[in-house]
């Protein structure tokens, strides 16, 4: 069996102090994908670097305390991809990728559009550069895992407050019909909302009021994978027994013939 988790730490020295680490190592994951560093590789301790049963790769942003991806495998990758090739994206550390055999799993972070009308222009430009990326992906013939913050809440059951959120960033039209289209067109498979149809599956949680407690929350953490290692997710959960960051890990079971 096949788990992989992903974790928006938002800040991963906040989350080591709030357990994250020894939460991991008692997980049972093969593969960890994390966003939000906010940190640099000499930032990092050695147990975030390199933790007792895994191995650490890491693709941090240029700009101290910002962004940047990092993923944790139990097994040696035998390829490791860092960045898409496009400067000005690989300069905020969002795309980290590791090879397995015929299985690749990735670590996302899409950019938020919430705190600017620039930052939300950021973002467009990201998603229409990063589409054909993605259709490149899919049919490379390899199964691969893409896990990460999306930014985006596709349907109105992934989202509490949906009626008075369709004009904000993360629940816009245009981001909902992108991501719709990765599902409908392109054929990435949403793991969560394919085992639990009608489970909402909240992943993060404003820290504004009392979002948290009233789980007034938003679904846009995704695992997004091809038909075939999809089609082997055999459960999922969102981890809330402990609170490592305004985000919750996403983990996902796959029966996949590499793992058992």
């Amino acid at each position: 069996m096949l788990r992989i988790v992903s974790a928006n730490l938002n800040g991963i020295r906040s989350a080591d102090k709030k357990g994250f680490f020894t939460w991991m190592a008692q997980s049972g994951a093969d593969v960890v994908c994390v966003q939000e560093l906010k940190a640099q590789l000499p930032d990092l301790a050695p147990h975030m670097q390199a933790p007792d049963g895994y191995h650490g790769f890491f693709h941090p942003a240029e700009k101290k305390g910002y962004s940047g991806v990092g993923l944790y495998c139990r097994r040696a990758p035998d390829r490791v991809v860092e960045g898409l090739g496009i400067a000005d994206i690989d300069a905020e550390g969002r795309y980290l990728r590791a090879d397995f055999g015929n299985v690749s799993v990735v670590s996302l972070y899409l950019p938020s559009g919430s705190s600017s009308e620039e930052r939300q222009l950021v973002k467009f430009a990201f998603m229409k550069r990063f589409l054909p990326i993605l259709e490149a992906l899919h049919a490379e013939g390899r199964e691969m895992v893409l896990c990460g913050d999306w930014n985006i809440a596709h349907r109105e059951i992934d989202l509490k407050n949906w009626k008075g959120n369709v004009k904000n960033s993360g629940f816009l039209p245009e981001e909902r019909a992108w991501i719709g289209d990765l599902f409908q067109r392109v054929g990435w498979v949403d793991t969560w909302r394919t085992l639990y149809p009608e489970a909402p599956g909240y992943t993060w949680w404003s820290n504004r009021g009392q979002a948290y407690a009233k789980d007034v929350g938003w679904r846009i953490d995704y695992q997004l994978a091809t038909p075939g290692i999809a089609a082997g997710a055999v459960r999922a959960a969102v981890y809330k027994e402990e609170k490592f960051s305004d985000h919750a890990p996403l983990i996902v079971d796959y029966d996949h013939p590499d793992w058992r």
